[in-house]
């Protein structure tokens, strides 16, 4: 597609010539009063148009396609790197690395229309350029002089005066407006909490602050793209005049023909064009050098990412596969490093033996969890745990993706074939047992997590859990919202199936479902009881 896109290109150049060629030739006609010449270039001049024009229409249309194309094998490529090792999970914490979204959605897209937009000007400025300069070095080789010299010196001051300033602003201007949705998205998904809190004034007065923010620089950029119009107007007015004042004598004196100077005024416009594209379209490179530094940014944060995922297993907590779950003198830092949580766990959680973390909170427990759930590796020792689908972990926020209720129920592996009879028979077990009826069936597509009370998505998350069997359930107050009833219907299911939890949470009622309890009681020490003489200090 590309090089069909260079040969449209070159087609385009080529009728460009001929077009001016024409201009000027029944220009010439008119001037000398020559009915069958000017006729004559009429003519030629319809036929190079008829054929012109589908070459012109299927150049913007393969230019386009070829950069949807691009966009969809880049968009992929990032999306791969983006979810690849969990670095969408430890971006997160990255504060130099704002909106991902933003840059995956949009920053991707504006690359590729906009790269292919300014490589097929700047390939077509040069072939303009060498198609033109024939034709105004054979009518006045001052002309091609004067050119040259003008050419460089508008691109050097554009460069000079205008680049740095309106490149920067342009970067800040995306940063600012990424901002603003970004917060507008979020009060679009907390608004219930903020409506709860009375917290409009708050919210809008948020908004209207960071909307402020993003209105002053784009203000400081209009102050520069009016300097900048400023001396593009000049510039292109001047080219409009210029190249008739050089050769006027020549036209004047009858040296040469009215249409040879069409034809000049023409190359030197084309070739001028060609030779000072950056002034013409240095707004545009500016915004597009902006969001190609964003996405440059994003690419190296995977990268960087991607190598720490991979840094020396001595300066990290060690995973390895196994049938049961083991801690062997494991050290949890937070992800940054900057804070000790828990220190030399040592300790085996067989199966059909659950393990009950309790403690104050910010004494590590739901980062311990993590740990063993494999997302955090910060800190030392080495945790043995099943792999893939034999662990599973419940937050106390559950998570419902996009889709209909069957995908709740089977998420992440929604392909799976299971009869509705038996997914309407997992959540009867998790006393939703007219849930799908409510909603319109199995196939209903909602926002579940606004038209579920959270009760209700622990229960749907549970059955989720209940139906993928795993052999190690996580339960980071997954069960909080529950009152002790459905708690202790939900902990006795998983005795019957063979999966063994480990637990976080501040419910005593579910000791009872646990053999071993883990107390983290604050600075980074631990200590291990056996869950029949445990007493439980509030």
């Amino acid at each position: 597609m590309l090089a069909l896109l260079v040969l449209l290109l070159l087609g385009q150049t080529t009728f460009n010539v001929l077009f001016n060629q024409e201009t000027g030739e029944f220009t010439s006609a008119l001037a000398a009063r020559d009915t069958e010449r000017f006729w004559a270039s009429i003519w030629r001049y319809t036929a190079i148009l008829v054929a012109a024009v589908p070459i012109y229409a299927l150049y913007y249309y393969v230019r386009d396609t070829l950069g949807l194309r691009w966009r969809r094998w880049l968009t992929y490529r990032f999306l791969e790197r983006y979810f690849h090792q969990r670095a969408y999970y430890r971006l997160n914490t990255a504060t130099a690395i704002d909106n991902p979204d933003q840059r995956i959605a949009e920053d991707i897209n504006s690359f590729t229309q906009q790269s292919l937009y300014f490589s097929m000007i700047a390939l077509g400025s040069v072939i303009q350029l060498i198609a033109f300069a024939s034709v105004l070095w054979s009518i006045s080789r001052g002309l091609v002089y004067f050119l040259i010299g003008y050419a460089v010196f508008s691109t050097v001051f554009t460069g000079t005066v205008f680049g740095k300033r309106l490149i920067g602003l342009n970067f800040r201007q995306l940063l600012r407006e990424a901002n603003f949705r970004f917060s507008l998205v979020r009060v679009r998904e907390h608004a219930e909490p903020i409506a709860f809190h009375d917290g409009e004034a708050r919210e809008m007065s948020a908004l209207q602050r960071i909307f402020a923010a993003a209105y002053a620089n784009y203000q400081q950029v209009l102050r520069w793209q009016f300097k900048l119009n400023l001396f593009q107007y000049a510039h292109a007015f001047l080219t409009i005049v210029l190249p008739t004042v050089i050769i006027a004598n020549d036209v004047l004196s009858g040296k040469l023909e009215v249409g040879r100077a069409i034809q000049a005024a023409g190359a030197f416009a084309a070739i001028l064009s060609a030779l000072t594209v950056i002034v013409e379209h240095f707004e545009g490179l500016s915004r597009f050098s902006a969001g190609v530094d964003r996405l440059h940014a994003f690419s190296q944060a995977l990268e960087a990412d991607q190598s720490a995922s991979v840094i020396d297993v001595g300066t990290q907590i060690h995973t390895v596969h196994g049938f049961e779950l083991a801690l062997d003198g494991v050290t949890v830092l937070t992800p940054n490093r900057e804070h000790l949580l828990v220190q030399d766990v040592t300790l085996a959680v067989n199966p059909g033996e659950g393990l009950l973390i309790v403690g104050p909170s910010g004494t590590g427990k739901s980062s311990l969890l993590r740990v063993i759930a494999g997302l955090w590796n910060t800190g030392s020792g080495e945790v043995t745990r099943p792999a893939g689908a034999d662990m599973l972990f419940l937050p106390q926020q559950p998570y419902l993706p996009l889709g209909d209720l069957r995908c709740q129920l089977t998420y992440p592996q929604t392909e799976r074939n299971i009869s509705d009879e038996e997914l309407l028979q997992w959540l009867e077990r998790v006393n939703l047992p007219t849930l799908a009826e409510r909603f319109g069936g199995l196939g209903a597509e909602m926002d579940w997590a606004r038209v579920l009370s959270v009760g209700e998505q622990q229960r749907l998350v549970f059955a989720r859990a209940l139906l993928a069997k795993p052999r190690y359930l996580l339960l980071d107050e997954a069960t909080s919202a529950l009152d002790a009833t459905n708690e202790e219907l939900l902990y006795v299911q998983l005795a019957g199936l063979s999966i063994t939890p480990i637990s976080v949470s501040h419910h005593r009622a579910i000791l009872k479902h646990h053999h071993q309890v883990l107390e983290l009681p604050g600075g980074s020490s631990w200590v291990l009881h056996a869950a029949s003489g445990y007493r439980w200090v509030p």
